[in-house]
């Protein structure tokens, strides 16, 4: 008996297992302008898929597949009633992802202290090294009339 493939896979797709594999997949959702402005929208409440493809010259399908990235990332939430797909806001992996910034803010935040300190310390040794300036109000008093 031969099996013929119609080329497409049929692995079904997985959440990433690994939580860098899922902060990869936020990253990714979040790359496109598209996908940043629907979890906009879906910071007000709940949208349906039609409601989050309205701003945009895109179909229903095409504004679908977004849906499907954000779910696959676990940024959104979709439930289906009837023939309707609601969709909401699923604020944790943000957090993750704040979380992964956050590292990078107190680095360079440290980093910038470390700077400012260097510079400061710079500035007292070059003030401490520089002769007195004299005023211009002594040098009148010093000069004949």
């Amino acid at each position: 008996m031969v099996v013929k493939s119609s080329g497409r896979s049929t692995k079904p797709r997985r959440e990433p297992a690994s939580s860098a594999g899922r902060l990869d997949a936020v990253f990714h959702a979040l790359s496109d302008p598209t996908r940043r402005q629907m979890l906009h929208a879906l910071a007000d409440g709940e949208r349906t898929v039609g409601e989050l493809a309205a701003p945009f010259r895109m179909s229903l399908a095409g504004a679908a597949k977004h849906v499907k990235m954000l779910e696959r990332s676990g940024l959104l939430r979709r439930t289906v009633q009837g023939r309707t797909h609601i969709c909401r806001l699923e604020p944790a992996p943000l957090a993750s992802a704040n979380e992964w910034f956050r590292y990078y803010t107190r680095f360079w935040q440290q980093s910038l202290d470390l700077l400012e300190n260097a510079l400061k310390s710079a500035l007292r040794e070059e003030d401490a090294e520089r002769p007195p300036r004299k005023s211009k109000s002594s040098a009148s008093k010093g000069s004949p009339a």
